[in-house]
């Protein structure tokens, strides 16, 4: 299995819902687990409460982001970019190696097939390429810092 189907599999996974999928295939076995936010809860457990019985998870809040008034022109250009996003949960990284220029800057036209930037996943450091045609508008993380599946990582003007 390569990492193209691999990666296919991570999205397969992630659309299905499912939590998780194991395949094991001659000398080959992979597990995928689907991300979870973490779940906080403090509780007290009181003495009628049997020790066999699981606690019930905390239910998921979504969190609105509501943007100052001087953002509120901004967020609507938003909308005319292209996202690409991460296709798996890794390590972001703009270069190849610290001293050599980053793949892609502000500013630059890409087109697909185009080396964006790598996204590092247990030793392994997978090249994300471009799908579309575009201009760089804006880099969404920070270099070496850690990225979820499906998170932005770029804002394209299309062309």
């Amino acid at each position: 299995m390569d990492i193209k189907q691999i990666q296919d599999l991570i999205r397969f996974v992630s659309k299905a819902g499912v939590s998780e999928v194991s395949i094991e295939q001659n000398e080959f076995k992979i597990t995928i687990k689907a991300a979870q936010a973490p779940t906080i809860v403090n509780a007290t457990i009181p003495s009628a409460v049997p020790a066999g019985v699981p606690a019930a998870p905390a239910p998921m809040v979504p969190v609105a982001h509501t943007p100052a008034p001087a953002e509120a022109p901004a967020a609507a250009d938003v909308s005319k970019y292209l996202t690409i996003k991460s296709p798996m949960i890794g390590t972001f990284y703009r270069s190849s190696t610290p001293e050599k220029p980053s793949f892609v800057n502000v500013g630059d036209e890409i087109k697909p097939g185009s080396v964006l930037c790598i996204v590092e996943a247990m030793k392994l450091f997978n090249e994300i390429e471009s799908e579309v045609s575009g201009r760089i508008v804006k880099v969404l993380v920070e270099n070496a810092s850690p990225v979820e599946y499906d998170q932005p990582l770029f804002l394209v003007e299309p062309m």
